[in-house]
């Protein structure tokens, strides 16, 4: 693995950490966390060992992923699959020229951006250090939708979602902190198809009513047969691991109407994740978000029971392809007392995602002092009785 500069972020925030020379010690500038010189040396020991596991892990995981895989899963779930995933993604080519490539030795992060992208940390893990490496190996996006919201939007959104928040650690609302935010263009997989499927679902209808002796339920229970054809286009499929799914489905819809035909200038002053779930292998997610929209189509066609269940079916897909894009995601990562916080916004959309913490000494304070108003209103009130 090659050689790399450090620069030491604070395990509690990751915030960069100086040295204090009064102290003789280690501080945050962020959280105002203090180690020990030693202790920072021996935790990025620890790190560039990880760094190195990551790192042979990835290439381990990248040769695995060049193998075809089979998967007759979809044959017998009554799904025809047949994709062509040949025309999905280039190589480089001229549009390679002036781009750098950069791999986040700690989570595995494989990023492509322009020469004057300032690349100092990595967007998915705060890893204050990513090592510069070759552009290959990897294919050229057919697609991209570019950022339609900037830096100053997602530092907004993220101000927006700390407003109110008195127990928020200010490591997370200090604006230096904000500053690290960064746009990455994250790598998907695209899918169309045409769909021809026949379907069958078990429904019900009831029926009641009463007498003067009794009351009485009727029902009755039908087998419905629906067929039909369905056409799908731009189904997406996240094509990082660094990028959580949950995530991403939550910053869904990106309107890939709007993506273009990918040129390099696009990526100036941003980062463009490597995929690192091949197409063959996200063929699978999409055919299940194929057969699952297919499915609620067809049970849209069902209105007038009491009850729908599908009870079986068959798809057969055509004209199945793939496109590699890339959609564009603002994202902060920022570590508190040993756990990530994901922060993400749609760069189209501006849909917003992300967790905060507690801060605890902030918490008990607050509930310490709160209960002191409290007291001191009872003990005012209780006066207030005995005087009258």
């Amino acid at each position: 693995m090659p050689s790399q500069v450090t620069n030491y972020k604070c395990p509690a925030c990751t915030g960069p950490l100086h040295f204090d020379s009064r102290s003789g010690q280690m501080t945050c500038d962020y959280c105002g966390s203090v180690f020990t010189v030693q202790e920072i040396e021996a935790l990025y020991k620890a790190k560039n060992e990880q760094a190195e596991n990551a790192f042979n892990e990835a290439q381990a995981a990248q040769a695995v992923q060049s193998a075809p895989v089979e998967n007759d899963a979809d044959v017998e779930n009554g799904m025809d699959v047949d994709w062509d995933l040949s025309s999905a993604g280039s190589a480089w080519g001229a549009e390679g020229e002036g781009l750098r490539a950069y791999n986040c030795p700690s989570c595995g992060a494989e990023l492509i951006c322009d020469a004057t992208t300032a690349a100092t940390s990595c967007p998915y893990c705060a890893n204050p250090t990513i090592v510069p490496g070759q552009l290959s190996g990897t294919l050229m996006p057919d697609l991209i939708v570019p950022f339609k919201l900037d830096k100053e939007a997602a530092k907004a959104a993220l101000r927006e979602h700390f407003k109110g928040k008195k127990l928020l650690p200010r490591a997370f609302s200090a604006e230096n902190h904000l500053d690290e935010v960064k746009g990455v263009y994250v790598p998907f997989w695209l899918f169309d198809a045409d769909c021809d499927a026949d379907m069958s679902f078990n429904a019900t209808r009831v029926r009641s009513w009463s007498d003067r002796n009794y009351h009485y339920t009727e029902t009755r229970y039908y087998r419905l047969y629906r067929s039909g054809f369905v056409s799908f286009e731009n189904v997406p499929v996240d094509g990082s691991l660094k990028m959580p799914d949950e995530v991403m489905e939550s910053l869904e819809p990106f309107n890939t109407a709007k993506a273009v035909p990918f040129k390099k200038a696009y990526l100036s002053g941003f980062f463009a994740d490597r995929y690192d779930v091949s197409a063959e292998d996200s063929v699978q997610r999409a055919n299940e978000r194929v057969r699952q929209s297919t499915i609620q189509a067809f049970s849209r066609t069902t209105d007038g029971y009491m009850s729908v269940m599908n009870s079986g079916s068959n798809l057969r897909l055509k004209n199945a392809r793939a496109k590699y894009a890339l959609l564009p995601v603002w994202i902060l990562n920022t570590s508190w007392q040993g756990k990530n916080y994901q922060f993400a916004m749609n760069g189209q959309t501006g849909k917003f995602v992300g967790d905060l913490p507690t801060d605890k000494a902030a918490y008990w304070k607050y509930r310490l002092l709160y209960g002191g108003i409290v007291a001191a209103a009872a003990f005012g009130i209780q006066l207030l009785i005995s005087l009258i």
